[in-house]
């Protein structure tokens, strides 16, 4: 599986795109299609169909994916940055905030 500079729960800024400027949490991945879902970002309307359900079907506001191309991790600062990664004492992988040189907390 890849691995990407940005994971489930991260805060994000978007660099790209029409919702560019925006932030947000990332709430899920989908790694096949290098995209992201994040919290509040990219919103679309989708038509729902009544069923049984819901019964009345309506019309309801949702979290499209996006490319995680368009995304940037924000710091512990609050600035988006790009990351590296780093290897510690116990010989864990950590990511690195390039800006700041602070490890990325969720």
């Amino acid at each position: 599986m890849a691995k990407f500079h940005i994971k489930t729960g991260d805060t994000v800024m978007v660099i790209a795109g029409t919702s560019k400027g925006q932030q947000g949490r990332v709430v899920r991945m989908i790694p096949k299609q290098h995209r992201a879902v994040v919290e509040g970002v990219n919103m679309i309307t989708k038509h729902l169909k009544p069923s049984a359900s819901n019964p009345q079907g309506g019309i309801e506001k949702m979290e499209a994916p996006i490319h995680i191309s368009n995304l940037m991790v924000m710091d512990a600062t609050g600035t988006p940055t790009r990351t590296r990664r780093e290897v510690d004492e116990k010989g864990q992988t950590m990511r690195i905030s390039v800006k700041s040189g602070k490890p990325i907390v969720k």
